[in-house]
């Protein structure tokens, strides 16, 4: 019987906790009553003003207009209290607030007011930097909905970015001005439209523009890949340098030097090609030209030297096993699939190539620059290759250092070919007939290269 009644007895108090907490969880997600607004404060203000609104049932509202237009829910601090933000659709009118059961409506009016926002005599500096931050100060700050720069000579302002603002201050972005001089205007909404204030009594700002000043005016011809050295100040604001409609790679910048590389462009022709030298910045909103007759010279033979492009293997740090003659760059192993020969690893480096004949399209096959390899045949003796002219030895060549098949450059196991056709003359320096090309070619004045001077049978 004591058994019995002890049973009883826990069970009972299991039976009263869960009853109890079903009961709070039930009480908390069901919305009973819809909100009810006690009072609110202040009882007017202008677009950006915070109302503090007090009541019950404040909790679970979803949504609040003043005069039937939305406004901000900035917090629902309790249930008895919630902040409001005048927005720029508000009108004078009652404050309803909304949940699930039904509305609240207040029993005053909130009154939207409209003034224009001033800057304080000291609200701002008299000089400030295109670009930065600038904090204006004064009154009605928070109704401001743009400051707009205007440079002077320039009728169209340029609006800056608001990164905050209250009902003292407002903090932007300095935007791009056309002039180192530029008016300080708002736009604000008065009521019944979005106004700026006038531009004729607007404070005047000098803005530092820094503008890049290339001191640099004599540009020699340049190859392609040449290091081209721009001098001056403020050159660390140049966004681009372009040639003719082409964007150069720029190696270095600092505030008084800019080093570009001459880019390569299928446009060029073979001789010398003259074009614009330009510089952009602020933006791309500013385009200066540096010279018209900046000349790039195309060889009929192209030269390259101090190139190291290592041989196949796989236990050296730097694997950068192809080079290409057409671009002049040293490629590394982990580069064939993208850079070097995609069309081979598109096709699985199957038969791309085979034999001196081509196994694809003749834009695909276009679109891969000619590049070749060298191997070890034995001991102290390398091999130059063509990408097609054996399915043996790309397989050789690694992007890591161990021999995993699928560290192999095509990716794949066993034979495959490359997609460049290559043929190469070996220039004997024991034939009485290949000692002028070969000064030549070491003199860097070979200016032709066809199959009369360097008779290769392609057919082979």
């Amino acid at each position: 019987m004591k058994q019995y009644r002890k049973w009883s007895l826990a069970s009972l108090f299991a039976c009263v906790i869960f009853w109890t907490s079903c009961d709070s969880i039930s009480m908390k997600d069901v919305v009973v009553s819809a909100p009810q607004i006690v009072s609110f404060s202040p009882e007017s203000g202008s677009i950006g003003s915070e109302i503090v609104v007090t009541g019950e049932y404040l909790d679970d509202v979803v949504s609040a207009t003043i005069g039937g237009e939305k406004v901000m829910i900035l917090q629902k601090v309790s249930n008895e209290r919630l902040s409001l933000k005048v927005t720029g659709n508000a009108k004078s009118g009652k404050i309803v607030l909304s949940n699930s059961v039904g509305e609240g409506v207040s029993e005053g009016n909130f009154t939207i007011e409209y003034p224009a926002p001033t800057i304080s005599s000291t609200g701002m500096p008299t000089e400030v930097e295109m670009g930065n931050k600038l904090l204006i100060s004064g009154s009605h700050m928070n109704v401001i909905s743009a400051v707009l720069f205007t440079a002077e000579g320039h009728t169209t302002g340029n609006e800056a970015s608001i990164l905050s603002q209250n009902e003292d201050e407002i903090l932007v972005k300095i935007p791009y001005v056309e002039s180192d001089k530029a008016a300080i205007t708002f736009r604000y909404f008065n009521g019944t439209s979005q106004v700026e204030t006038p531009i004729e009594s607007a404070p005047q700002m000098t803005v530092a523009r820094y503008e890049p000043n290339v001191t640099t005016s004599s540009f020699e011809p340049a190859n392609i890949g040449d290091i081209v050295v721009l001098n001056g100040t403020y050159l660390n604001k140049i966004d681009k340098v372009i040639l003719g409609t082409i964007e150069c790679n720029i190696a270095l910048q600092t505030e008084n030097e800019l080093k570009f590389a001459v880019p390569s462009s299928e446009n060029y022709v073979d001789g010398d090609n003259t074009m614009a030298l330009k510089i952009s910045y602020f933006d791309g909103r500013e385009v200066h030209t540096l010279t018209d007759a900046f000349v790039v010279k195309v060889p009929f033979v192209y030269f390259w030297e101090n190139k190291k492009v290592y041989a196949q293997g796989r236990d050296v740090e730097e694997l950068s096993s192809f080079f290409s003659p057409e671009t002049g760059l040293v490629y590394a192993n982990a580069d064939w699939r993208t850079k070097v020969d995609p069309i081979s690893y598109q096709y699985k480096a199957a038969t791309c190539s085979a034999n001196n004949k081509p196994a694809v399209s003749e834009s695909e096959y276009n679109s891969v620059n000619p590049y070749f390899f060298f191997s070890g045949v034995n001991a102290g003796t390398l091999q130059i290759n063509s990408p097609a002219g054996s399915n043996g030895q790309l397989k050789n060549f690694y992007m890591i250092n161990n021999s995993a098949d699928e560290n192999r450059v095509p990716g794949i196991n066993g034979n495959c070919y490359g997609t460049p056709v290559l043929t190469f003359l070996y220039l004997d320096p024991t034939k009485s007939g290949y000692k002028a090309l070969i000064d030549e070619v070491k003199n860097g004045t070979l200016d032709n290269i066809d199959e009369t001077t360097f008779p290769i049978d392609i057919g082979s």
